[in-house]
């Protein structure tokens, strides 16, 4: 919707006419002049500001979208590479592809907006082992796929099958520019990987994202009423825009960029279709441009005019004006200072903040805004925050928490205003080696989810780690710490039961545990205490192997 003259009276132009008006009690002229560059000059300025925010908000969400592609290829490739062991052989090569085949299911589940993805083998390695290719159509759910017959095309031709083609022939990872899919007529982007076994290239590694999820992406990114957002290629072809079909356009045709002009700030300024526009780009991680842009007239208003209504309004309420200086200069500068305020707060890394300014004018928008842009960017940081201390196998913490764990009770052991009491308790899973040689590591696996229950059952109460493959560490305070003694007879008892209940040796759980209670006057660090703690566990387990090998 436009602004009309009515709507603006009653906002922004309004406070600015009623300041400037005071203003000019000692100087009309030169005051009038001074007041249009300044308008002028502070529009341009927030508009910039604000275009830049949105450009970098939208810049990490699809940032964050695309590196969550790309993790997922790179985790499946390193997956394929270790779990590779004869490609001369075709039936091991088959048990390979379906162990490859079940773990790139469970990360592509996972992985947000995936529209396909592949593991192919390249001809010349085996001839009947081809690989797989599941799709989501539908949004339903992967479907297997019938495999494109790399057989009839040149693999050595970049220009054809781009997805297996351009990554064999760069010999790395790599983003993929927009083009159709074979035999399912969609446009993509997609990102791929090259698969090596001894320096010889084996296959490729793949996901093409769907374009209907870019465009959810960036349809959220607006601003002012007719603001927007859109997508090239790293070459300048349109990828999306919201407004219009973009086969065959790019930035060129919809810009007019032999009229426009670019500086050291990605800002561009152009026309289209006779209106000035203002737009900011950032480049994304995949070469891809982010584009926002918003209309001038929607940024700056109509600046003459209100130069010309504070001229005339300053001959005709000259007097007036002058009484109500103050109080309306007052009502302008406070959400700015409130504004202002909340920036600083959040280059220092505060994002709780709260804007009351609610207004239906340009500030109270730019307010909103600010305060959507603070909210998004802190809903990344914590989702980055749990994915960053969070065990993916037992979804206990890992051992990045653990040091920030222990970081936090040296501070107060430092700091001399009292003594914590705390104890450490270290956990070893015994036979985990056994179990993944005989029985696999999914076993394995299952094997250390039990072992995790039982610690977390027991010591419920406090933080758990997983501070190695088969290591896990607990920190006792409060009320774990005063009844340490009965957990661990709970914990030894607990463990008897699930092991007479198991029917299978991954059920059970034998485990070697360490204690060590922290005393202020011997230890001057967790990490002492810890050290005794990972002593005793040792000690444990010697004591335990020597009865069974007594028992037997």
């Amino acid at each position: 919707m436009k602004l009309t003259p009515k709507i603006l009276s009653h906002s922004l132009r309004t406070r600015i006419t009623v300041t400037v008006l005071g203003v000019i009690l000692a100087a009309l002229a030169v005051t009038t002049l001074l007041s249009a560059v300044f308008i002028r000059t502070t529009e341009s300025q927030k508009t910039d500001r604000l275009l830049q925010m949105l450009c970098e908000a939208g810049d990490q969400s699809l940032d964050y979208y695309f590196d969550s592609v790309q993790n997922t290829v790179s985790n499946v490739t390193s997956f394929a590479e270790e779990d590779l062991n004869d490609v001369d052989n075709d039936a091991e090569l088959a048990d390979h592809m379906e162990r490859i085949r079940e773990y790139f299911g469970m990360m592509a589940y996972k992985t947000k907006g995936v529209l396909t993805y592949y593991y192919r083998i390249d001809p010349s390695v085996s001839a009947s082992v081809k690989g797989f290719w599941y799709t989501n159509l539908t949004g339903e759910g992967f479907i297997e796929h019938e495999v494109t017959d790399i057989t009839k095309y040149d693999v050595e031709d970049t220009s054809r099958l781009v997805w297996f083609t351009v990554p064999k022939h760069e010999g790395k990872p790599i983003w993929l520019p927009p083009y159709i899919t074979d035999n399912l007529d969609v446009q993509v982007i997609s990102y791929d990987a090259p698969v090596y076994w001894k320096g010889k290239f084996i296959g490729v590694v793949g996901i093409e994202v769907d374009y209907s999820t870019m465009a959810e992406e960036i349809n959220s990114i607006r601003l002012y009423d007719n603001g927007y957002a859109f997508l090239t290629s790293a070459d300048g072809t349109l990828f999306y825009h919201p407004y219009m079909d973009v086969s065959g356009l790019s930035v060129e045709s919809i810009t007019d960029l032999p009229n426009s002009d670019t500086n050291e700030k990605n800002v561009l300024h152009y026309t289209y279709h006779g209106e000035k526009k203002e737009a900011v780009w950032h480049s994304l991680s995949n070469g891809m441009r982010l584009y926002v842009t918003v209309p001038v007239s929607e940024t700056k208003g109509e600046w003459q005019g209100l130069v010309l209504n504070i001229s005339l309004g300053a001959v005709i309420v000259l007097i007036t004006s002058s009484l109500f200086l103050m109080y309306y200069t007052r009502r302008i500068t406070k959400p700015l200072e409130q504004l202002t305020h909340a920036a600083e707060q959040v280059e220092q890394g505060n994002y709780d903040l709260v804007l009351s300014y609610d207004k239906d004018d340009e500030l109270g928008r730019l307010t909103r805004s600010f305060q959507k842009l603070t909210n998004a960017v802190q809903t990344h940081i914590r989702d980055l925050n749990g994915q960053v201390f969070i065990d993916a196998l037992t979804h206990v913490k890992n051992k990045a928490a653990l040091s920030n764990a222990f970081n936090a009770i040296q501070e107060q052991m430092d700091s001399g205003v009292e003594k914590p009491e705390f104890a450490i308790g270290v956990f070893d899973c015994d036979n985990l080696k056994t179990i993944n040689d005989q029985y696999g590591h999914d076993m394995g696996d299952i094997y250390l989810k039990t072992a995790t229950r039982i610690i977390c059952q027991v010591f419920k109460h406090s933080p758990v780690f997983r501070t190695g493959g088969d290591e896990f560490a607990v920190i006792l305070r409060n009320d774990d710490y005063h009844n340490m003694a009965s957990l661990l007879e709970q914990f030894d008892t607990d463990a008897g039961e699930i092991n007479a209940a198991a029917a299978k040796p991954w059920e059970q759980v034998h485990i070697s545990k360490g204690f060590a209670v922290f005393d202020p006057s011997e230890d001057s660090s967790v990490t002492g205490v810890m050290k005794r703690a990972d002593q005793l566990m040792y000690q444990n387990k010697r004591n335990r192997k020597a009865n069974t090998a007594s028992e037997s």
